[in-house]
This record gives C-alpha cells, sequence and structure tokens, in this order.
C-alpha cells in the first residue's frame, strides 16, 4: 500500500504485475491508460488494474495529484467484477479507504515504503484486520452497484446523513478559510450549533478535533503548494494565516517531520528522470 504526493507535471510511465492494484485519487485529476482503455479519473475515484494489465498514468490540469494505491492477491471469481470498471466512492467507502490507510500506518512506517517492513510496535493481529478491511470495501462497492440499497432504515440514515451534511459544511467553509484565524466558538455561533455539541460532532464523524482537523488542512494545502510550485514558502505563509515564515516552516515539520526544503527536495527526486 502507498500514499503518493507527486507533483503536478509527475508522468508514471507504466508497469504490468500478476496481482491486482486499486487506485484512488484523493486528490487532483489523472489520465490514466489500461491495456488499451484511457480512463479520466477524478478526485474521488477508483479504478482497478487486473493482473498483467499494462497501465500508466500522468498529472491533469497542473494539478498535483494525491493517490491511495493497494496491491492485493486475490483468485476469487467474484473479482472479474471490478475489471474496467472506474467508480466513484460514496462517503461511507471514502471513510472505509481512510480507515484501511490509517491501520496500515498502525503496522508499516508512514510513509509507505517498498517493501512494506512491520513497526516493532504493530498492535496484533494489524494485518489481519487490514486484510478485513479491504474485503469490507470490495463487498460494499459489490453489493452497491449490483443491487438497490434503499431498504436501509430511513430514519437512522436521515439522521446520519444530516449530521454528516453539517460536518461536510463546517469542513468546506474550513477549507476556504485557510487564511484566516478560525475557532471552535465561531465555527458554533456561524452554524448554530453548541460549542460541546459541535466538539463532540466532529471529532465523532472525523476522528479529529476541529482544531486539529483546520491545522491539517492548512499543512495538506502548503504541499500541494509546494508541489505545484506557484508560491515561495514566505508566500504560502501569508496566504495560510501563518504570522511568520518561521512558524510556517515550524508547525510544517512538526507535523510532517521535514522542513518545506526538505518536502520540496523529496518531491523532485520522485520526478521520473
Amino acid at each position: 500500500m502507498y500514499y503518493f504526493e507527486y507533483g503536478k507535471d509527475y508522468v508514471f510511465h507504466g508497469e504490468k504485475h500478476d496481482f491486482w492494484e486499486l487506485l484512488y485519487v484523493d486528490r487532483g485529476e489523472v489520465e490514466v491508460h489500461a491495456d488499451e482503455t484511457t480512463h479520466i479519473l477524478q478526485q474521488g475515484t477508483i479504478i482497478f488494474h487486473k493482473p498483467n494489465e499494462f497501465h500508466s498514468f500522468y498529472s491533469l490540469k497542473g494539478k498535483a495529484p494525491n493517490l491511495i494505491v493497494i496491491t492485493f492477491d486475490c483468485l476469487s471469481d467474484a473479482m472479474h467484477f471490478f475489471e474496467n470498471k472506474v467508480i466513484s466512492l460514496n462517503s461511507q467507502e471514502r471513510n472505509l479507504l481512510t480507515t484501511i490507510i490509517a491501520e496500515g500506518q498502525r503496522i508499516f512506517p508512514f510513509p509507505f515504503q517498498y517493501p512494506l517492513a512491520r513497526r516493532h510496535d504493530a498492535p496484533p493481529g494489524s494485518e489481519q484486520l487490514l486484510r478485513n478491511y479491504l474485503e469490507i470495501l470490495l463487498i460494499r462497492l459489490h453489493q452497491r452497484m449490483d443491487r438497490d440499497e434503499s431498504e436501509t432504515p430511513l430514519t437512522t440514515m436521515a439522521q446520519e446523513r444530516s449530521m454528516g451534511e453539517l460536518v461536510s459544511k463546517i469542513a468546506a467553509y474550513m477549507a476556504d478559510h485557510l487564511h484566516e484565524q478560525l475557532s471552535v466558538a465561531a465555527l458554533a455561533q456561524l452554524f448554530c450549533i453548541g460549542r460541546s455539541q459541535l466538539a463532540d460532532l466532529f471529532k465523532k464523524q472525523t476522528g479529529s478535533s476541529l482544531m486539529e482537523y483546520f491545522a491539517k488542512l492548512k499543512i495538506n494545502q502548503a504541499k500541494i503548494m509546494i508541489r505545484e510550485e506557484t508560491y515561495n514558502f514566505t508566500e504560502i505563509a501569508g496566504l495560510l494565516g501563518f504570522s511568520s515564515v518561521h512558524y510556517f516552516s515550524k508547525a510544517f515539520k512538526k507535523a510532517t517531520r521535514m522542513s518545506p526544503t526538505e518536502y520540496a527536495r523529496t518531491v523532485k527526486s520522485r520526478m521520473p528522470s
């Protein structure tokens, strides 16, 4: 498994292998070639490459993409269902994929490297749990695309959808106001919800506190800006509401264990020669 953060002009010239591979676009847009077919994958979509299928891709529209790649063996005939399919994931499926990556981080050092090496402090049974999550994702995708799921209890679903939509609106607002210094109190007032209720709801839905999530959004946007080479570090710090480039560099290193300069260097090192 991998979580790649590529530059805006990245080109992967291709490979083929005797196992399955799924590629999910977490951010940006890529053009994927699979044998003789071409697909445009937008954010939130996934494609499956069957064994011995030659595949390649490149970044589109000058946007630096974030990609999740998971390779696995599966001899079940049910896997034929996924051949030549591009699927848009719903929120539950995206959350499940996020869980897979999070569990992977508990087992293997992150960023993931090949070959994967087990962490000395990995919890017992983690590999089995990881495989179970992947099986659940595959089954859910198969079921959703193969039949109508309208039998789900409406009351519970409506409540969950309402809460999920509120969290999505708040997350979108924060993403649009990365240059500001937001607070829990200000967001609670803006979205007409109690502070403690908002904090609990956001933690339940995302696994992070509001301010942790907001800080992570800023760092993720900074990484994108660095990879797209549009602004220098001082400009990035200003655009993201940091009081100084020094404070920005300190926050970036705390979040990524690399300085902005070191991160930019790693991105360039992944560019094809």
